[in-house]
């Protein structure tokens, strides 16, 4: 597992979109349902597994928290204050 936060979520990210791109080319900052196209099952899927693989519990989450993560950059803000992972 990686000891990088953004790394993983990219790596995570990758896995579940349709194109599978380079998770380096993955930018925090874009919108995934407008950039990315990532659907609402997707994005439940890529929670799920970037929070399995980091060690954080979805139970730290509200529905507002979730709903408002809208970038990948918004995702790894919210789970950094709860993982374990440095970075």
């Amino acid at each position: 597992m990686s000891s990088d936060l953004d790394t993983l979520a990219r790596r995570t990210l990758s896995r579940v979109l349709r194109d599978h791109p380079d998770p380096a080319s993955l930018d925090l900052g874009e919108n995934l349902v407008e950039t990315y196209g990532i659907t609402s099952l997707n994005k439940v899927l890529f929670l799920t597994s970037l929070c399995k693989a980091a060690d954080v519990g979805l139970d730290n989450f509200t529905e507002d928290d979730l709903a408002g993560m809208r970038t990948l950059g918004n995702v790894v803000d919210a789970l950094r204050p709860h993982t374990p992972l440095k970075g």
